[in-house]
């Protein structure tokens, strides 16, 4: 099928609604356009509220709320998961931004869980369908100059079988609610619609850029158009180039629309190909810094749109140069093999599922590169927010993300939505260096041939610099994509059978794992993780492996423990670090960090029957076991064991876990169980040294902020973390009292009160409100005290409308 005949057939979509085609929410207002934040300010009512879309309906009895926003605020766990899947009403006044004669008005909505019907000032606009990808409405003719304009938002929670991922049932949970952020996008007559920076020959000396600059809408008279391309490093410009243009009549995507359903045409030739699109090229750039894991270079793309000499539009893209391929000998990252090491990631959070802003968001991806040193991550099962993304981009963690899904695929108008997601999700996110694979299947899903040949056109079409993949659970499956991804839980795994073979999902189903497990379980569940990346090490047509998966999450009741929880993630559904979780920590190169965590709990009995394994995943290169009775100083250590890592069962991995068989160990003067000490060696110098106590007794209670600032936008977050701790600053993993809070300023406590600690641990959220301060957080343990952090709330400039 030709490429041209291809968009046009599959340009149908939903009704209504049109793609959003700049980075939505920018930072700040650039010339020719605004973005204005209407996060704050909306009004909220639970139910299907008649006549609210009406401009003069009182809705002074509504709920004031700030987005992002979760429909109901719900326990950890243990809930109804109907409790969110309801119809909601949201209401959002505004006033006409001035000066906006011969100019549009867009309002962008990044996500709202799931379906989003919208009204402006009475008259209704469309509904979308969708949870995870962004979506636009018009509102230009409908504004009024001289009074205030009422946005209404109903939002349609429940599992609706007419839209991905649901008509069947899903190992997820979606909760509710306008989650993701919203803003109006004021623009000229003719603007720019979309940027797409492809650059080329990044290994050579001298590297190219082709920017792809997507133009809508109609140019007025008033001179010819130009486009004005730079490339920044920072403020300083490396190159800049000006390309004279021309705009068609129809260039417009929203007049682009399927007779059928009368819905604009994401994929049509007026917003993929010529003449909308727009390719300037740099040639012959020097000094180019690359986009690389451990000095990830991101430089800006700016475009100026001119008529004549006026400017007219401008927008701008972060990018970053790389040559990222999969290849028969595995992953190469600018021309060098890179092992995959990662895990899967759901973007749900305990108490208020996805509605959490960008702070929290990145926060998760620190999380998985500089606190577990993954090198990839999969949006497991959906696209994710662009602030996890950004954050992706900034410190070099690959990603590959997918589009939404799991194992379903509906009928035809089922399938023209998930293509339709195809599109959305490769057009939002087509700039980030970090994405390096596009998942255009259905998560373990059956072969449909005619259904994925269309999903991987789309993908080529739109984008020719990434390879696509697609999640199945068994290798017999047709191969439509560029790479096989794989989903395999036995052991050993399945030896590759195409050329370009990347695991991605393993270990988690097969061996949910508590916090509050025994020793035993503790073990295998880290031993497992070890084993599937020391046979991933092992075959170089392995291109790595994608572990499942990173956090605990929500699921329905036929899914997980029977308490709405998957036990998968080797941290806790509140990001606590399991002792799986030390072993991905412990595979960095001691010059980034120096790694020696025990992966057990030190308890004579913890074990089915006696202590006998002592697992500990390190970096170092030889460990030393010191044992005392007690922890009374005076005691002297004795030395009762030395031991190197296990080169024996994981002969492939640079830095194999320490397996000690305490069955060997004679203790010559032990009178009981005592305090352990292990000190870490690397070439024979001491660089490390962790004691646990065998004494039993809770002895501190910490709280941990990830930040101590916020902004006082009225959505900012940050978690709070609890601890007990023995006196070594080891977790207490049968701790579970109930910890009582007291919180004092303008801000908002997301979470139990009183919380009760789960393996010694728990975490709660502050939400910053909006006025500035200070914020203390008080915590109170019943038998170890109080612990108070203070947080401070900076000002932030009003909405301006």
């Amino acid at each position: 099928m030709h490429r041209r005949d291809f968009l046009k057939t599959t340009s149908t979509v939903l009704a209504g609604a049109a793609l959003p085609s700049v980075a939505l929410a920018a930072e700040e207002p650039v010339h020719g356009r605004e973005i204005l934040p209407i996060n704050r300010g909306w009004r909220y009512h639970p139910s299907k509220v008649e006549g609210a879309e009406d401009p003069s309906f009182d809705d002074s009895t509504f709920e004031r709320i700030v987005v992002p926003h979760t429909n109901i605020t719900l326990p950890w766990h243990s809930f109804d998961d109907k409790d969110y899947e309801f119809i909601s009403t949201y209401r959002r006044r505004f006033k006409t931004p001035a000066n906006i004669k011969g100019k549009r008005v867009f309002v962008d909505f990044e996500g709202v869980m799931t379906a989003s019907t919208v009204w402006i000032n009475g008259v209704s606009l469309g509904e979308y369908k969708g949870g995870f990808t962004p979506f636009s409405f018009e509102l230009t003719d409908h504004l009024k100059s001289d009074a205030e304009n009422v946005l209404v938002v109903r939002v349609d929670s429940t599992e609706r079988e007419d839209i991905p991922p649901f008509g069947n049932e899903i190992d997820y949970m979606t909760f509710g609610g306008i989650y993701r952020e919203v803003a109006l996008r004021v623009v000229p007559a003719v603007y720019i619609d979309n940027i797409h920076a492809v650059a080329k020959d990044v290994m050579s000396r001298k590297p190219s850029l082709d920017v792809d600059c997507f133009l809508a809408g109609k140019p007025s008279k008033g001179g010819a158009l130009s486009l004005e391309i730079e490339l920044r490093d920072g403020e300083r410009v490396i190159a800049k180039k000006r390309k004279s243009v021309k705009v068609s009549e129809g260039t417009d995507p929203q007049a682009a629309a399927d007779p059928e359903t009368s819905a604009p045409a994401y994929a049509s030739t007026e917003t993929v190909q010529d003449p909308a699109r727009q390719t300037v090229s740099l040639k012959n750039l020097t000094d180019v810094k690359l986009w690389d894991l451990d000095t990830p270079h991101l430089y800006t793309v700016r475009v100026r749109l001119l008529q004549g000499s006026k400017l007219i539009d401008e927008d701008t893209r972060r990018i970053g140069f790389r040559e990222a391929t999969f290849t028969d000998q595995g992953f190469s990252l600018n021309g060098k093999i890179v092992k995959l090491r990662g895990l899967d990631r759901h973007q749900t959070f305990p108490f208020v599922g996805q509605a959490m802003p960008g702070r929290v968001q990145r926060q998760d991806a620190k999380i998985l590169r500089k606190g577990l040193h993954c090198n990839i991550v999969r949006t497991s099962h959906y696209p994710q927010s662009r602030h996890f993304l950004d954050c992706c981009d900034e410190i070099g963690l690959l990603v590959l993300e997918e589009i939404p899904g799991w194992q379903h695929i509906g009928p035809e108008p089922w399938k023209l939505v998930a293509i339709d997601n195809v599109g959305r999700m490769i057009r939002r996110d087509w700039n980030h260096p970090s994405i390096i694979l596009w998942g255009v299947r259905i998560n373990e899903s059956k072969d449909d041939h005619d259904f994925y040949t269309r999903t991987n056109t789309l993908a080529h079409a739109l984008d020719t610099t990434r390879q696509t993949g697609g999640i199945r659970y068994f290798q017999e499956s047709e191969f439509l994509e560029d790479v096989f991804t794989m989903n395999d839980f036995g052991f050993p795994l399945k030896k590759p059978n195409h050329p370009k073979y990347l695991n991605t999902e393993f270990v988690g189903h097969t061996f949910p794992t508590k916090t509050t497990d025994d020793d035993e379980r503790q073990r295998e569940h880290t031993l497992r993780h070890a084993r599937i990346h020391n046979q991933l090490a092992s075959d170089p047509q392995y291109a790595g492996g994608i572990g499942w998966c990173a956090f605990d999450y929500n699921t329905h009741s036929n899914f997980g423990a029977g308490d709405r929880i998957c036990y998968h993630g080797v941290t806790d559904i509140f990001r606590e670090n399991k002792p799986a979780a030390m072993f991905y920590k412990s595979q960095c190169d001691p010059a980034e960090e120096i790694v020696l965590e025990p992966a057990f709990h030190w308890a004579n009995s913890d074990e089915s029957s006696s202590f006998t394994k002592a697992v500990v995943c390190s970096n170092c290169d030889h460990l030393k076991f010191y044992e005392r009775d007690d922890s009374s100083e005076h005691r002297d250590w004795e030395l009762i064991a030395e031991l190197d890592p296990d080169r024996t069962e994981f002969e492939h991995l640079t830095w194999p876990p320490f397996i000690l068989d305490l069955t060997k160990i004679e203790r010559k003067n032990r009178r009981g169980w005592g305090d352990l000490r292990i000190d870490g060696f690397l070439k024979g110098k001491q660089i490390a040294s962790k004691t646990l106590s065998g004494s039993g007794v809770d002895q501190k209670f910490v709280l941990l902020p990830d930040d101590t600032s916020l902004d006082a936008d009225g959505a900012d977050s940050t978690r709070v973390v609890l601890r007990v701790t023995d006196q070594f600053g080891a977790m207490r993993t049968y701790a579970n009292d109930p910890v009582s809070f007291k919180l004092e300023g303008p801000a908002t406590l997301i979470g139990d009160n009183p919380f009760a600690l789960i393996g010694g641990t728990g975490a709660v959220w502050i939400r910053a409100k909006e006025q500035s301060g200070t914020v203390q957080l008080t915590a109170t343990h019943p038998r170890l005290g109080s612990q108070t952090v203070e947080i401070t709330l900076n000002a932030v400039p009003a909405e301006l409308i």
